[in-house]
């Protein structure tokens, strides 16, 4: 490809969908960047608490579905130690399977209780965060301040 021919394809290009960046700042419309009309920090607890729920809940599926016992071995590994006794190939793979699978069942249970941890983590920090922010932060009326309240300080 020619040069001439790179730069009129990059000018097409440009007069088609002209390239706009915005950073640091609200949108145009006032609101936050995805479509909101407030400028505040918003963290709603009930929702933090509903993901830390479902990955609860799916840590305790997982435990108990995932063929795992106080070994890690589950019901696969005497098995694959039955069918290796009698002579079978199919013993050895069958035990390095329930291996791997067992390390990474452990692992995807641990990456759900790390995130039902920090969630409840979260959403009690925020909770608190809010609760001093609001004590220490108010209007003349008494009100708390909000975030584009308290950001005209700032300009």
């Amino acid at each position: 490809m020619a040069w001439d021919e790179w730069e009129q394809l990059k000018a097409d290009a440009a007069r088609r969908s002209p390239m706009r960046m915005q950073l640091n700042q609200l949108s145009a419309n006032g609101g936050a960047g995805g479509g909101g009309t407030s400028g505040d920090l918003v963290v709603n607890q009930d929702d933090l608490g509903a993901v830390g729920h479902e990955a609860y809940t799916l840590f305790l599926d997982l435990h108990t579905d995932t063929d795992l016992n106080r070994d890690g071995a589950g019901s696969t590994m005497p098995a694959a130690a039955a069918l290796k006794s009698h002579g079978f190939e199919m013993g050895g793979a069958l035990g390095l399977t329930s291996e791997v699978w067992a390390a990474q069942a452990k692992t995807v249970l641990q990456a759900c209780a790390h995130i039902s941890n920090h969630l409840d983590y979260s959403k009690k920090l925020h909770a608190q965060d809010d609760a001093e922010i609001a004590a220490v932060m108010r209007s003349r009326d008494g009100s708390a301040e909000s975030v584009s309240e308290i950001s005209q300080y700032f300009k």
